[in-house]
């Protein structure tokens, strides 16, 4: 892991903010070190279980997961029985998420989260966990994401604003905001009151937004 200007540990989803770049292939090999990317603790797993099954429908569903990294929301998804496709940039983080859902009905795919190579197959659930901030333009973005969508889809976004000297990330409000205009049915539900999700309490802005379109 690297760390922030104001010294808190980037995650692999703020690749692209990190200065310098990183070389998340070489970072694979201990990125589930961090409680809430490897979801190893009990406690912390089964938190995230609950959330999950909050988010994404009753029925199986087809969800696309987008920034995967090692696969472990698509873990907690597939053994909800739902039907998951994962696509991450970092090969290395790809082929742990391929051994970490070995044998379930997954596939993941190497590629970009703005633009995942699935052609023209639709989904009825995008989740997409702390990417979106990282992201030059998110209103381009999140229309890309719409056409990733079956009628009445819904995104699953886990956002936030991170650190205290320079915050960086995108607020609730805003998010919210560019979604409002074309979501049928759309809530907010802060995270950073639960400690149980990252391992530790925290002070930041976390949150998931659940927009159906």
């Amino acid at each position: 892991m690297t760390n922030n200007a104001d010294g808190t540990k980037a995650s692999h989803t703020e690749r692209d903010a990190v200065p310098g770049g990183v070389d998340w292939d070489a970072q694979a090999e201990h990125f589930d070190e961090e409680p809430d990317h490897g979801l190893r603790d009990p406690e912390v797993r089964a938190a995230w279980a609950v959330r999950l099954r909050s988010w994404l429908p009753e029925r199986p569903c087809d969800l696309l997961d987008l920034g995967c990294g090692t696969g472990s929301l698509a873990l907690l998804a597939a053994e909800q029985g739902h039907r998951v496709t994962g696509v991450d940039r970092s090969p290395a983080m790809v082929e742990r998420a391929r051994a970490k859902l070995a044998g379930r009905d997954a596939a993941f795919l190497v590629g970009d989260a703005t633009a995942p190579p699935v052609g023209e197959q639709r989904y009825d659930v995008v989740l997409v966990r702390h990417v979106l901030w990282a992201l030059p333009d998110p209103a381009r973005v999140l229309r890309q994401w719409r056409g990733l969508l079956r009628p009445g889809g819904r995104l699953v976004l886990v956002e936030g604003v991170w650190g205290t000297v320079s915050p960086t990330g995108v607020p609730a409000q805003r998010l919210t905001g560019l979604l409002a205009p074309v979501a049928t049915d759309l809530r907010a539900e802060s995270l950073a009151h639960d400690a149980a999700l990252w391992g530790r309490e925290v002070t930041d802005e976390r949150y998931a937004v659940v927009a159906v379109m």
